[in-house]
């Protein structure tokens, strides 16, 4: 089983709990206009097979120990959702904590392949840190170029499931921080039954300088950071 990889992390302090060896995964079919890692976007990365990275993990497992694991990302990581199968049985195996960072936009509740492939995945995933973009889907579309449909269909699959999650929300000044649409987050989150902890993530602009390496323009491009006051109050709101 062979994985697009964009690149390693060994000491992760922010991809899920304790110290985590992350793995980016290649390619990601979301276009949003805060991203800071629009070089993951495009199909390609290194090649490596599952046996090497499941290795390259355990090497370090002494550090992350109980309380750490495993996180793929992004990108978007289920793109290759067999891959990220194979390589969690593997740590599964060693007594590794397993976390998948994602959108849920692979996620397609009517057709029955893909909720198959999914609930494999559950088996050897203990964690979901989940990315709501937007709880309003035209905005949602103007975002990230794509309906949230299918995200708030896994968040509704994860649930059901019992399967732990994280919900993570970037706050984008004037985007994603009106009162109204934290609110409706925060009644959507209320009918989920397996949700942990949610992460507020103030938006920032340190991925510019990828998109002039790129030669892309930068969508965002005199956007401030939000400001503390805003970020509370988000915290406050989606947290209940």
């Amino acid at each position: 089983m062979i994985g697009r990889i964009h690149s390693f992390e060994s000491f992760g302090t922010v991809d899920g709990p304790g110290i985590r060896f992350v793995v980016f995964l290649q390619g990601c079919p979301l276009r949003c206009q805060y991203c800071h890692n629009p070089d993951t976007w495009k199909a390609g990365g290194e090649e490596y097979n599952v046996e090497d990275v499941a290795a390259r993990v355990l090497r370090y497992k002494n550090y992350f120990g109980e309380n750490g694991g495993v996180t793929v990302t992004g990108g978007e990581p289920l793109l290759q959702i067999d891959f990220v199968i194979a390589l969690f049985k593997l740590l599964k195996e060693k007594g590794v904590h397993t976390c998948v960072d994602t959108s849920g936009i692979t996620f397609h509740p009517e057709d029955a392949q893909s909720v198959a492939k999914h609930k494999e995945l559950l088996e050897v995933a203990d964690l979901f840190l989940l990315d709501i973009k937007h709880i309003d889907d035209e905005a949602c579309k103007k975002l990230t170029g794509h309906s949230n449909q299918n995200t708030l269909a896994f968040a509704r699959f994860l649930s059901e499931n019992g399967k732990k999650t994280w919900i993570r929300q970037v706050l984008v000044p004037n985007i994603t921080d009106s009162e109204k649409s934290l609110e409706r987050t925060r009644e959507f989150l209320d009918t989920l039954k397996t949700v942990e902890k949610v992460e507020v993530l103030p938006y920032h602009t340190m991925g510019v300088v990828k998109y002039e390496k790129l030669g892309l323009a930068y969508p965002l491009q005199g956007v401030a950071a939000p400001t503390k006051e805003s970020v509370e109050k988000a915290r406050r709101i989606l947290r209940g």
